[in-house]
C-alpha cells in the first residue's frame, strides 16, 4: 500500500492514489494537471520516508475534476444579557483533485 502525508493550503492530508480530496479553493481552470510537491512522509510498501520537513525526491500528480462549495455552517454570535444577537453563515469554495500518481525520483 503506498500513501502520502502532504501539507496543502495549510492543512494535512492522507493521500491515496485513484482518489479525490476536497481542497481550499486552487485559482486553476478545470482538467488541469497539478503537483504536490510539499510531500512530508511516504510509505511505499512498508518502506518509510520522513521528510525534514518536506521530501525534495517526491512529487505527486493530480488532477482538478471540479470546484465546489462545501456545507454551510452557521456562526452564532450573542452576547448574554445584552439582547446582541449575529447569525452568519459560510461556505467553504473548494477544489476537488483526483489523485494519479505518486512519483518517486
Amino acid at each position: 500500500m503506498k500513501y502520502a502525508i502532504v501539507e496543502i493550503s495549510g492543512r494535512q492530508f492522507w493521500i491515496e492514489t485513484g482518489k479525490y480530496y476536497d481542497f481550499n479553493r486552487i485559482p486553476t481552470e478545470l482538467g488541469k494537471q497539478i503537483t504536490l510537491n510539499r510531500v512530508l512522509l511516504l510509505n511505499n510498501d512498508g518502506e518509510l520516508l520522513v521528510g525534514k520537513p518536506y521530501l525534495d525526491s517526491v512529487t505527486i500528480k493530480g488532477k482538478i475534476l471540479e470546484h465546489l462549495r462545501g456545507k454551510k455552517t452557521i456562526v452564532y454570535k450573542m452576547r448574554p444579557k445584552k439582547k446582541t444577537r449575529k447569525k452568519q453563515g459560510h461556505r467553504q469554495e473548494l477544489t476537488r483533485v483526483l489523485i494519479e500518481d505518486i512519483v518517486i525520483n
